[in-house]
Parts: structure tokens; sequence; C-alpha cells
């Protein structure tokens, strides 16, 4: 293992012709061969998921993190898929207004050969006014990174003693662009309430152009929104660590196939490689 691969999704739960789609996502998958996938817009039932679908014959483990429950009685949330075991999963609820959609956090502990990686998915609240309400989400996201994932402690001296686990890796739709106050605030440029923190933006790094996951100018399914094109969906890490793990080797956008009505989704995804 050389490098570790990484992919973010927005799936757009079951909207539009699922069939095609999941086969778009399947298809794509199997070319980028990534060891880790978050997805989010995830809808589940009791007999699976979409997470599931989209991993079915293909080698992966799934996890799954409800952030509400649909009035139909499914679940609606965020997934993950790892090429190696899952041996520990949890699912933190994030802060919202009363009247807005649920949102949560979900982490998966990926046994793999590089370590212990504490993978975290998430999808923040969406409309353009609410940016208070996610700077609040991604100040919580943080806390809970610092309390489960290995963080590369600034007294350490020698990456020997390091702690065994790869640097965190936080993937997901923000629903804010990179020069957000919240994105900001990720990306250590700013401070929320007396709080810091810092992740590695991995396309702003090493991908090229302005990289918009979300365009309704070329993606038939966002068309109808008639909407900036912007860039809201990230691959971010806590890395490089002391010992190397963790950073940015390159970035760039996926499942960009699309024709005038067909597409995998109404986002485009974001593809990455790190080191290990």
């Amino acid at each position: 293992m050389d490098r570790l691969r990484v992919v973010t999704l927005n799936i757009w739960s079951r909207r539009g012709p699922w069939t095609e789609r999941l086969r778009l996502i399947r298809a794509e998958l199997q070319t980028l061969n990534p060891d880790l996938v978050g997805l989010q817009e995830v809808i589940s039932h009791p007999d699976g998921s979409q997470a599931h679908e989209i991993a079915a014959g293909l080698g992966y483990a799934v996890a799954f993190g409800r952030a509400q429950t649909l009035p139909d009685g499914d679940d609606f949330g965020n997934a993950v898929l790892s090429r190696w075991p899952i041996v520990r999963q949890e699912t933190y609820p994030l802060p919202t207004n009363e009247h807005d959609e649920p949102r949560s956090l979900l982490l998966a502990e990926v046994d793999a050969p590089a370590g212990r990686i504490p993978m975290f998915v998430t999808h923040l609240n969406w409309k353009f006014h609410h940016g208070a309400i996610r700077e609040r989400q991604v100040v919580a996201i943080s806390e809970v990174i610092h309390r489960e994932g290995p963080i590369d402690a600034p007294t350490i001296a020698d990456p020997s003693d390091l702690p065994p686990g790869f640097p965190p890796i936080l993937v997901g739709d923000l629903n804010a662009q990179p020069d957000s106050t919240e994105v900001r605030y990720l990306k250590g440029l700013h401070a929320l309430g007396g709080r810091s923190t810092f992740f590695s933006d991995v396309f702003e790094i090493t991908g090229d152009g302005p990289g918009h996951t979300y365009d309704p100018a070329r993606n038939p399914f966002a068309a109808g929104h008639r909407e900036h094109p912007r860039r809201i969906d990230y691959i971010l890490v806590r890395g490089p660590d002391r010992a190397g793990r963790g950073k940015a080797l390159t970035a760039r956008l996926v499942f960009q196939d699309v024709s005038a009505s067909m597409a995998a989704s109404d986002h485009f995804g974001v593809y990455a490689e790190l080191t290990v």
C-alpha cells in the first residue's frame, strides 16, 4: 500500500432515475478503485441501504449513520464504504435549528494496513443564509474529531512515538464555499468562539481549476435550480502528521460524465490520494 485513495459523493438520495444513476456510480467506483468512500444523502431501510446497493459485489464493508427518519419510515444520512474492516462506527447529531432538517456526523474506524483510520462523513445544512448554523456544526465536528481521532500532538518530537492510527479524514457535502467562515474555520484560517482547528483541503492544495462540485451549467440534475457553480464538496485531512501520513498527493473531480439528461448525481464527486 503506497497511498490511500479516498472518494466523496453526495448521491442525491433516490431522486431521478436511480437505477441508471446507480449503474453509473458503481461503474466509476470500479474504475477509480478507492480504498475509502464517503457518501451523503443515503437512504436506508430495514432490508439495506443505497450504500449497500452501491457496494454490492465490489468488496466494500459498509457503515451507515442516520441523520433523520423520513415520513415514509426510511432513514436518511451518511455512509462509508471501506476496502478494509470497519471495526467501530458512531453517529453524532449536529446542531441545527428547531425546524430544519437534522444533520449528523458519521465515524467509521477502519482497520487498514496503514493503521486505524478514523473516517468521518457529514452533510451540513444547505440553505444559503444558514452560515451561522454551519459554523456551529463545524465546531461540533472538530470537537468530535479531536476527541475520537488520533491527533499529532505538538509535544511529540520523535515520529516513532506518534499514535498508531492514521490522521483523521473528514469528507462530505459542506454546502459552503472555500472562502466561507465555516470552511475557513476547518482550514485553520478563522477562529470561532475562541476555538480553532486545522485540516488540509486536499483539492485546494493539489487540484486544478475551480473544482465546482455543484455546477448547474454542466450537470442536468442541478440545472433546474439556476444557481451559480460552486465548490461545496470536500476531502479534508488532519495531516500530514510528523511521520508524513496524510499528505495530499493529488485531487480531482470525478463522476463528471454527463449527457443532456443523465449524470451519476446532482453533485460531482471528489477523488484524492494521500500519503501513508
